[in-house]
């Protein structure tokens, strides 16, 4: 799949508008009772862009971006500032903030992912596309350290330790992470005047299946 590693201008995805997107089918009987479905595994978000643009340098800098994607053409990456972090937005990244998998003794690699959990449910969402420099990780509570302990794959999100942790043991990622998204349309209209009066540009964002 054609990807740029490259981030979507933050100051512009600040104040977007968006967030995850499901799809269930909903089929009604003949007794009123419903059956529900979902084809869909992850959720995929969605975000405008557009409402972010604050001046006419904002909407020249999304110009540049957008044509060097070729529009739809090139996925990338993008801050959701709602959720950008292995723990609240209002916390400090910490190495044992996420469960991402229990030692074999013969496992070294391991997928980062993100808990959200509700009462006794709960989802388990894959992450892809940490952000360099912010993964740390730890067995057991014991905190490893790159590149000696572990070695991270930012375009992937798979970790993988020097050494398989022990049978039943605890490996646990904290980390910040960008959303791989591509632009949802070939085409952004823009008027001097229009932005001038208080109208933006409509730039839809949608998640890419990584």
């Amino acid at each position: 799949m054609a990807f740029h590693e490259v981030r979507f201008p933050a100051n512009l995805s600040f104040g977007s508008v968006g967030g995850p997107e499901r799809r269930t089918e909903i089929v009604t009987l003949a007794n009123g009772y419903e059956e529900r479905n979902s084809p869909w595994e992850h959720a995929r978000r969605r975000y405008d862009a557009g409402v972010a643009m604050s001046s006419l340098d904002d909407v020249e800098q999304l110009i540049a971006f957008f044509e060097a994607r070729r529009g739809q053409l090139y996925g990338f990456r993008w801050k959701d500032w709602s959720d950008y972090k292995s723990c609240r937005p209002s916390g400090a990244v910490d190495p044992e903030d996420q469960v991402i998998g229990i030692g074999d003794a013969s496992t070294v690699e391991f997928q980062l992912r993100k808990t959200y959990a509700s009462g006794s449910q709960s989802y388990l969402r894959p992450i892809a596309k940490p952000v360099a420099g912010t993964v740390s990780v730890a067995v057991d509570g014991r905190q490893l350290f790159a590149p000696v302990d572990f070695a991270i794959e930012t375009s992937t999100g798979i970790v993988t330790l020097a050494e398989p942790p022990g049978m039943g043991a605890v490996v646990t990622a904290g980390f910040e992470f960008d959303v791989p998204v591509r632009f949802d349309t070939d085409r952004i209209q823009t008027s001097v005047e229009s932005f001038r009066a208080g109208e933006v540009p409509s730039v839809p964002v949608v998640e890419l299946r990584i």
